[in-house]
């Protein structure tokens, strides 16, 4: 079996954007999963509709698709995509969590892990503003990717 190795390093070990212009343009999806994990109080004010600042969960899923669109001025080595489809679903899970999960679509010659991964990162970090007056222990957790399909590797479930 050949050794994994990284790929946004160039044979001088200097960090390089990988060269995908000879690989076939594929269906490509990503799904990633996260958390934030509040104090039950902070989750009733989000159900409630009563944080100050307005509609925490619908604010959260309009940042992370946001950023899902602009994650290749985030992550330096990533490349600009043109997304097909962006999905952020936020779901209150009691007594004390809010669950994001993201899907990322695009027909292209590189994976979309990245765009889901940051959707999820910036939907939790806007719940984390929003609510921060009420609650600064607040933590954002388990940011993972759960599945890929498309390209040369083939399909990634996580278990």
């Amino acid at each position: 079996m050949t050794e994994p190795r990284l790929t946004h390093f160039d044979a001088a070990g200097a960090a390089a954007m990988v060269d995908v212009s000879d690989k076939a343009a594929t269906h490509r999806i990503a799904v990633a999963r996260g958390r934030v994990v509040m104090a039950p109080e902070t989750l009733a004010l989000i159900r409630q509709g009563t944080v100050g600042k307005g509609d925490v969960l619908g604010i959260a899923r309009i940042a992370g698709i946001m950023a899902a669109k602009r994650t290749s001025d985030l992550i330096p080595l990533c490349h600009p995509l043109a997304l097909s489809k962006v999905t952020v679903d936020l779901s209150i899970a009691e007594p004390d969590s809010v669950e994001i999960e993201a899907l990322a679509k695009v027909t292209g010659q590189t994976g979309v892990e990245m765009e889901a991964l940051t959707a999820v990162s910036v939907a939790a970090l806007t719940i984390y503003d929003m609510c921060k007056a009420a609650d600064r222990g607040m933590r954002i957790e388990a940011i993972r990717l759960v599945h890929k399909s498309g390209g040369k590797s083939g399909v990634y479930e996580a278990t």
